[in-house]
């Protein structure tokens, strides 16, 4: 299991916090490969985002349909991890707007 934690940088100024990461439990099985409404639509979008609480996969907010972010504001679930490398392990807080990283591990340079 993951333990979250702030990025220090936190992608915000400093003095962020969130107490939501504290909450997350083990990554949930994803419910797909890719952003199935991205799929519905013809797309094959790459800049994937894993709902922690759920599991659903959703689009990046740079891609046309920004359907992590909608599942986000539908569900109310804040936590989504980066689906895109296992080399690319960090998380994003929606109610929070911070940045995290797994416990003892160092910030992306």
């Amino acid at each position: 299991m993951t333990e979250w934690v702030v990025r220090p940088d936190a992608g915000r100024p400093q003095g962020r916090s969130c107490a939501h990461a504290a909450e997350a439990g083990p990554a949930p099985v994803p419910e797909s490969r890719t952003c199935l409404k991205c799929a519905a639509q013809g797309r094959d979008e790459t800049r994937l985002r894993l709902c922690l609480t759920c599991g659903h996969v959703g689009c990046s907010d740079s891609s046309p349909g920004a359907h992590a972010t909608a599942h986000y504001e539908s569900s109310g679930h804040p936590l989504a991890q980066s689906a895109e490398r296992d080399d690319e392990t960090w998380a994003w807080c929606y109610a929070d707007e911070v940045f995290l990283q797994p416990r003892n591990s160092r910030a992306p340079q």
